[in-house]
């Protein structure tokens, strides 16, 4: 007999697909108006190019919270931030956009899939951890 697979198992890559298509597929997360023309951060000079980009940062973010309970808003604005260019300057680091990452969280959190945690920041909840491993179960393992 076969041992369930959990999250922690899979590669991050391919998990991440997968919930992916499998938030996409759900339809209980509501696309803003606004996922088309948005930049993710201060430092990026254009929207992204990938029309499913919001249900990858949503897995991305699920999976983070899965692995590192309490993270918040802030926490995500610095996982997801990146090089600002300054032209003949140099470059220096900058956070990615708080609006969004607040956002996912919401919707995560309209799904049952995190709560609120009492020390600050974000947990999974049992349902949401159950989800999570149902996905991980289906992605296939490469030796």
């Amino acid at each position: 007999m076969e041992a369930g697979r959990t999250v922690k198992d899979v590669s991050p890559h391919e998990f991440v697909k997968a919930y992916a298509n499998h938030l996409k597929r759900s339809g209980k997360i509501e696309l803003p108006h606004w996922t088309d023309i948005v930049k993710t951060g201060r430092f990026k000079e254009l929207a992204p190019y990938d029309p499913d980009w919001y249900y990858i940062r949503a897995a991305s973010m699920a999976r983070k919270i899965y692995l590192r309970q309490g993270i918040g808003v802030g926490g995500f604005q610095k996982i997801y931030g990146g090089r600002k260019r300054n032209g003949s300057r140099p470059p220096h680091f900058c956070k990615s956009s708080g609006a969004i990452a607040r956002h996912i969280l919401q919707q995560l959190q309209n799904m049952d899939i995190i709560e609120i945690c009492p020390k600050g920041g974000r947990k999974i909840t049992s349902n949401g951890q159950r989800d999570l491993d149902q996905i991980a179960g289906r992605v296939v393992v490469t030796p």
